[in-house]
Protein backbone atom coordinates (compact mmCIF):
# COMPACT_ATOMS: atom_id res chain seq x y z
CA UNK A 1 0.00 0.00 0.00
CA UNK A 2 1.31 2.96 -0.94
CA UNK A 3 1.89 6.06 1.70
CA UNK A 4 -0.66 8.11 0.13
CA UNK A 5 -3.40 5.41 0.50
CA UNK A 6 -2.28 4.23 3.67
CA UNK A 7 -2.39 7.95 5.17
CA UNK A 8 -5.98 8.22 3.44
CA UNK A 9 -7.07 5.19 5.06
CA UNK A 10 -5.72 5.98 9.07
CA UNK A 11 -7.22 9.41 8.46
CA UNK A 12 -10.41 8.17 7.30
CA UNK A 13 -10.46 5.71 10.55
CA UNK A 14 -9.27 8.13 13.04
CA UNK A 15 -10.23 11.59 12.25
CA UNK A 16 -8.17 14.01 11.39
CA UNK A 17 -7.20 15.01 15.51
CA UNK A 18 -6.25 11.96 15.96
CA UNK A 19 -3.79 10.68 13.26
CA UNK A 20 -2.22 13.59 13.43
CA UNK A 21 -1.77 12.44 16.93
CA UNK A 22 -0.67 9.20 15.37
CA UNK A 23 1.91 10.84 13.27
CA UNK A 24 3.38 13.09 16.01
CA UNK A 25 3.84 10.26 17.95
CA UNK A 26 4.82 6.63 15.99
CA UNK A 27 5.29 9.01 12.55
CA UNK A 28 7.75 7.24 10.02
CA UNK A 29 7.68 3.34 12.51
CA UNK A 30 6.35 0.17 12.44
CA UNK A 31 4.00 0.02 14.69
CA UNK A 32 2.58 -3.20 16.18
CA UNK A 33 -1.51 -2.96 16.97
CA UNK A 34 -2.78 -5.05 19.95
CA UNK A 35 -5.88 -6.72 19.90
CA UNK A 36 -7.33 -5.09 22.90
CA UNK A 37 -7.28 -0.96 22.57
CA UNK A 38 -7.67 -0.95 26.34
CA UNK A 39 -4.83 -0.73 28.85
CA UNK A 40 -2.16 -0.55 26.31
CA UNK A 41 0.78 2.30 25.61
CA UNK A 42 -1.17 2.90 22.53
CA UNK A 43 -4.28 3.68 24.60
CA UNK A 44 -2.03 5.40 26.78
CA UNK A 45 -0.59 7.64 23.91
CA UNK A 46 -3.40 8.13 21.69
CA UNK A 47 -6.68 7.34 23.69
CA UNK A 48 -8.58 4.50 24.21
CA UNK A 49 -10.91 5.42 21.55
CA UNK A 50 -8.25 5.93 19.26
CA UNK A 51 -6.70 2.87 19.83
CA UNK A 52 -10.06 0.80 19.68
CA UNK A 53 -10.26 1.90 16.09
CA UNK A 54 -6.89 0.99 15.37
CA UNK A 55 -7.40 -2.62 16.90
CA UNK A 56 -10.56 -3.29 15.69
CA UNK A 57 -9.16 -2.40 11.55
CA UNK A 58 -5.41 -4.08 12.24
CA UNK A 59 -5.39 -6.35 15.07
CA UNK A 60 -2.97 -8.07 15.78
CA UNK A 61 -0.43 -6.80 13.17
CA UNK A 62 1.75 -3.96 12.55
CA UNK A 63 0.90 -1.01 10.01
CA UNK A 64 3.63 1.70 9.29
CA UNK A 65 2.25 5.31 10.37
CA UNK A 66 3.17 8.27 7.93
CA UNK A 67 4.88 10.94 8.88
CA UNK A 68 1.78 13.07 7.51
CA UNK A 69 4.25 16.10 7.39
CA UNK A 70 1.73 17.78 4.70
CA UNK A 71 -0.87 17.68 6.93
CA UNK A 72 0.51 18.43 10.08
CA UNK A 73 2.23 21.61 8.81
CA UNK A 74 -1.30 22.75 7.58
CA UNK A 75 -2.81 22.10 10.78
CA UNK A 76 0.27 24.00 12.52
CA UNK A 77 0.78 26.92 10.27
CA UNK A 78 -4.01 27.39 11.03
CA UNK A 79 -3.38 27.55 14.43
CA UNK A 80 -0.58 30.02 14.48
CA UNK A 81 2.70 28.34 14.13
CA UNK A 82 5.44 29.82 12.87
CA UNK A 83 8.01 28.39 10.06
CA UNK A 84 10.64 27.93 12.97
CA UNK A 85 7.64 26.05 15.31
CA UNK A 86 6.20 24.40 12.58
CA UNK A 87 10.12 23.07 11.17
CA UNK A 88 11.24 21.73 14.97
CA UNK A 89 7.68 19.88 15.31
CA UNK A 90 8.50 18.34 11.60
CA UNK A 91 12.04 17.43 12.05
CA UNK A 92 12.89 19.38 8.92
CA UNK A 93 14.63 22.90 8.37
CA UNK A 94 12.63 25.90 8.18
CA UNK A 95 13.54 25.93 4.33
CA UNK A 96 11.85 22.53 4.11
CA UNK A 97 8.60 24.18 5.46
CA UNK A 98 8.86 26.88 3.12
CA UNK A 99 9.33 24.18 0.37
CA UNK A 100 6.10 22.27 1.82
CA UNK A 101 3.94 25.51 1.46
CA UNK A 102 5.45 26.57 -1.58
CA UNK A 103 4.11 23.06 -3.07
CA UNK A 104 0.67 23.08 -1.29
CA UNK A 105 -1.93 24.12 -4.04
CA UNK A 106 -4.03 26.30 -1.34
CA UNK A 107 -1.58 27.22 1.33
CA UNK A 108 -3.08 27.87 4.67
CA UNK A 109 -3.74 30.96 6.31
CA UNK A 110 -1.62 31.17 9.51
CA UNK A 111 -3.92 31.48 12.53
CA UNK A 112 -6.55 33.98 13.45
CA UNK A 113 -5.12 37.16 15.21
CA UNK A 114 -5.95 37.02 19.23
CA UNK A 115 -9.15 38.95 19.84
CA UNK A 116 -7.86 40.74 22.87
CA UNK A 117 -5.12 42.24 20.79
CA UNK A 118 -5.98 45.86 19.33
CA UNK A 119 -5.04 47.14 15.82
CA UNK A 120 -2.01 49.64 16.23
CA UNK A 121 -3.55 51.87 12.93
CA UNK A 122 -7.15 51.46 12.99
CA UNK A 123 -9.03 51.83 9.31
CA UNK A 124 -11.53 54.45 10.48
Amino acid sequence: MSDELRSAELLHLLGQADFVRLAETYGGRRLYVPASGDDTALAKDLGTTAAKKLARRYSGSYIRVPLARELRARQYREAGASNGDIAGRLGITETGVDKLFRRMPDKPVKGSRDPRQTDLFSSN
